[in-house]
């Protein structure tokens, strides 16, 4: 989609998620004997997308559009919904799956159609979580969805308060602080032509050594004006006795609970918004990270500034960019609460 930084004063708004959107099964005629209609949102850019013609697009029941802005996108969206599409495919990486999210939050609401997700961008940690495997296509989910095979996922949403309207998106992985070098890393890992779990490999080596044997006030080793306040009571996140207060190394808040590599950020239990805290730099700390993507309990590590938990919201202040599903937002004051509950068909 257009654009590398969101301008939130020109995003879709939604009211809330505990009422349905409009009614998105239009049709009149009856679903027990009408084929499915599947809505295909497909991203020419998507790094397995290029130069590839899409699938089953002269299927009568199959609407495929590959909307250039997000403009587009939101009314391609719309008219899936008037149509009375019953699946909506998303044919891209994670940050198409953002964008769709997004500009559909205003049309579906709470009522989304089912959703399948063909992991065809450079990144695809919700396939990943999802369990599909890097060549499932449109033929394969809808085998998938005619079996019933399907999980439920909710994305966060991430609302700007102080941007006029409070402007919302919607996503699955949010990272700032030293996630935004990471992000900056993993697009040159993509540039020499590693993708996925492979780039992700190559991003974690480089940001360990870094910061390990890193000097100064590097990218690697910096932290980040942050705040992080969790739950309705706003209760402040935990910090060690390290580092300048008010001041975090790493902060990573997702709802899926598999990433690339087997890596578990998050520990063994996975529920809510999970997220994970470290304060400080320290070489300590650096090291000990193969044993934090791993899952292991971190608890012990704590008094270092290593922290893991779960809530159901969370209030987030940053003074730099931070990262949704590999795209860059600008710093501000940002509430962060659980979305819509979205069927995602899976093998």
């Amino acid at each position: 989609m257009d654009g590398t930084i969101y301008q939130f004063g020109g995003l879709p708004m939604v009211s809330g998620f505990g009422t349905a959107g409009p009614d998105h099964r239009a049709r009149t005629v009856d679903d027990a004997t009408a084929p499915l209609l599947v809505g295909v949102i497909r991203n020419p850019r998507s790094h397995r997308n290029k130069g590839l013609v899409p699938e089953l697009s002269d299927s009568p029941n199959v609407m495929t559009r590959t909307p250039r802005t997000r403009g587009a996108l939101v009314h391609d969206l719309a008219e899936f919904a008037a149509a009375g599409v019953g699946l909506l495919v998303v044919d891209g990486g994670d940050g198409t799956v953002r964008d769709v999210l997004t500009c559909g939050a205003m049309t579906f609401g709470d009522a989304w159609p089912q959703m399948a997700v063909l992991p065809k961008g450079k990144t695809n940690a919700l396939a990943v979580d999802l369990g599909l495997p890097g060549n499932w296509g449109l033929q394969d989910a809808l085998a998938a969805q005619s079996a019933g095979q399907a999980i439920i996922k909710r994305p966060l949403v991430v609302t700007a308060v102080d941007s006029p309207g409070d402007a919302q998106m919607m996503g699955f992985i949010l990272g700032a602080g030293i996630f935004t070098a990471a992000t900056d890393a993993g697009q040159v890992a993509h540039k020499f032509g590693a993708f996925n779990s492979v780039a992700v490999g190559v991003t974690a080596v480089a940001g360990i050594a870094q910061g390990l044997f890193g000097l100064g006030n590097g990218p690697w080793r910096r932290t980040t004006k942050m705040e992080l306040e969790l739950g309705e009571g706003r209760r402040p996140a935990p910090r060690c006795a390290y580092g300048k207060p008010g001041q975090r190394y790493a902060v990573l808040m997702s709802s899926l609970g598999h990433f690339p590599l087997g890596i578990r950020p998050f520990g063994s239990e996975s529920r809510d918004i999970n997220y994970l805290l470290v304060d400080e730099p320290l070489r300590r700390v650096v090291a000990i990270t193969p044993l934090i993507l791993a899952g292991r309990d971190v608890t012990r590590f704590e008094h270092l500034g290593v922290h893991q938990g779960h809530a159901d919201s969370a209030m987030l202040t940053v003074d730099d960019t931070f990262i949704l599903d590999g795209e860059a937002f600008p710093k501000g004051r940002y509430r962060i609460a659980l979305g819509p509950s979205l069927r995602f068909v899976t093998p």
